[in-house]
């Protein structure tokens, strides 16, 4: 198996006037590529935090974070931009859409950052819609789309540079279930067909479920890590329209 990220030792302190919140308590962990890990806990257990660090959005107190052994440590904010753009891609739980372009521009938009030319962007975005089910819908403005289909473009636009991870924070908190199994019929999909490594933050069990390893924060600190046996499969979102 291929390491893809690694995680030692790994604390993170917030300084509150004159209180100091450890966020993490020395978390360790090997995540390998082509993983689906679920990551759970309450609110304040420490997982946005360490999503946040994984993304490159925050960086530890103290301990080491590699991804695809790059040490971000002492990266510029420049350099660490750079990596979010070619090696993470994000999915959030307000999809975070840009509302006056159409599906093919917002996912356009990290290929624009990266300075790839006209003609390959909308070859790029408009095959990533495809890998959605997203065909036919390329020009719709994001009002004019369902909060499933919002979410799909999301997911397209963190696929479109080909990332080493997708990082998911709450990908299915604003939908309901059946959109919610659709979506993680998406993420099933791409995990096996494509290899694509899938960290996802939830705090439903039921979601949790679809992913092939669960783990579990509380209080800053792993609890529990285990592989999903029998991952529940979705019957949605399976196949490709």
């Amino acid at each position: 198996m291929d390491s893809l990220i690694q995680v030692q030792d790994l604390v993170k302190v917030y300084s509150l006037g004159e209180v100091e919140v450890q966020a993490l308590r020395s978390v360790s962990l090997l995540v390998e590529r082509g993983e689906f890990v679920a990551i759970m806990g309450a609110s304040g257990s420490g997982k946005s935090t360490f999503m946040n660090i994984l993304g490159f959005l925050d960086r530890p107190t103290s301990g080491q974070y590699l991804l695809e052994g790059i040490n971000g440590e002492n990266l510029s904010r420049d350099e660490l931009a750079e990596i979010r753009n070619r090696k993470i891609g994000f999915v959030f739980q307000g999809f975070n859409l840009l509302s006056r372009t159409s599906a093919l521009e917002n996912v356009e938009l990290p290929l624009v950052y990266a300075g790839t030319p006209t003609s390959k962007r909308k070859e790029m975005a408009q095959k990533a819609l495809s890998e959605v089910n997203l065909n036919g819908r390329e020009h719709h403005h994001p009002s004019q789309l369902s909060g499933g289909e919002q979410q799909r473009v999301a997911i397209a636009r963190a696929l479109v540079n080909q990332p080493s991870i997708l990082l998911a924070d709450e990908p299915t908190g604003n939908l309901d279930s059946k959109t919610s199994e659709e979506i993680m019929g998406i993420f099933q999909r791409l995990n096996r067909e494509m290899g694509i490594t899938i960290i996802m933050i939830t705090h439903e069990p039921d979601i949790a479920a679809f992913a092939k390893r669960n783990i579990l924060f509380k209080d800053g600190s792993i609890v529990d890590d285990h592989k999903n046996s029998a991952p529940t499969l979705a019957t949605r979102g399976e196949s490709r329209k």
